[in-house]
């Protein structure tokens, strides 16, 4: 397991930002067949749409995922049977450009085994 990278704010506490976040995995079905989809994703579909993400640019919403864990620090990480799970709160940059922007969790996972980058789980209203 590769260590959580801290970075000093001043005379705040130490934040922890997400492991190896400049290798953010997120595939293709994850977006388009779940955070996008109406039969999956439990109404996120409506939430990132309004957002102005849409399936046929899947990849404008994989990036503002990846800006918005890489930006800003863990709020929480436990172990799970599969690795280490990350959750990363905070603001997404979307296509519509609202301000203030909407506030997003993501969730990371980090194989114990087989990867050294984290893989996007899910994503959700904060």
């Amino acid at each position: 397991m590769m260590p959580l990278q801290a970075v000093g704010m001043g005379h705040r506490p130490s934040a922890i930002y997400l492991p190896e976040c400049d290798r953010l995995h997120i595939e293709r079905a994850k977006i388009v067949d779940y955070l996008l989809s109406d039969g999956n994703g439990r109404g996120k579909a409506g939430f990132f749409r309004r957002l102005g993400f849409h399936s046929d640019r899947w990849e404008e919403l994989a990036d503002a995922l990846r800006h918005q864990a890489s930006s800003n620090p863990v709020c929480s990480q436990f172990d799970s049977p599969y690795g280490t799970r990350y959750v990363v709160e905070g603001s997404l940059l979307s296509p519509d450009g609202r301000w203030p922007p909407a506030r997003i969790a993501t969730v990371w996972l980090l194989e114990s085994a087989t990867s050294q980058r984290p893989r996007l789980i899910t994503a959700f209203p904060a």
